[in-house]
């Protein structure tokens, strides 16, 4: 936590960024205490871009997930939301490299159903868990939470 006793709360998500079950859990983590947000969104294919792709040139997909997920985050939790992309291939390479930079309390990590899902395909929710934080894993049909495997 930091100083003022606000958890910091790390939100992974790509595809499932903007959910109703998300943004309840983000709703619910709010209610327990003062929590400030962050979204990370895996985006690999913002290196490159071709011109069938929907969109614009100099706006990624991920970088499009943000914008559309950031106001509905903000509006689930009190207060600011911020947020970042990556171009990580793997998100648990992805997390690992903001850790880095930044500290969090826990996380919420948001995904597609395991029959499409390739995060759960390889356990990224156990792998978050080696990292020692209370993980929330959301999907479109429910919500686990696994504490801290230290």
């Amino acid at each position: 936590m930091d100083p003022t006793g606000t958890a910091r709360v790390l939100v992974v998500a790509n595809k499932a960024a903007a959910t109703p079950q998300l943004l309840q859990s983000v709703r619910e983590r709010a209610l327990r205490g003062p929590a400030r947000f962050h979204l990370l969104v895996p985006d690999p294919g913002q290196v490159s871009w071709r011109p069938s792709e929907a969109g614009h040139p100099d706006v990624s997909e991920g970088e499009q997930v943000l914008a559309l997920a950031l106001p509905l985050l903000e509006d689930a939790a009190p207060g600011a939301v911020t947020g970042s992309t990556t171009t990580r291939h793997d998100p648990m390479d992805a997390v690992e490299e903001l850790l880095t930079d930044q500290d969090f309390d826990e996380i919420i990590l948001s995904t597609l159903p395991h029959h499409v899902s390739m995060w759960l395909h390889v356990d990224l929710p156990r792998r978050l868990g080696h990292l020692g934080l209370p993980i929330t894993t959301v999907t479109p049909y429910g919500v686990s939470v696994a504490g801290a495997t230290r």
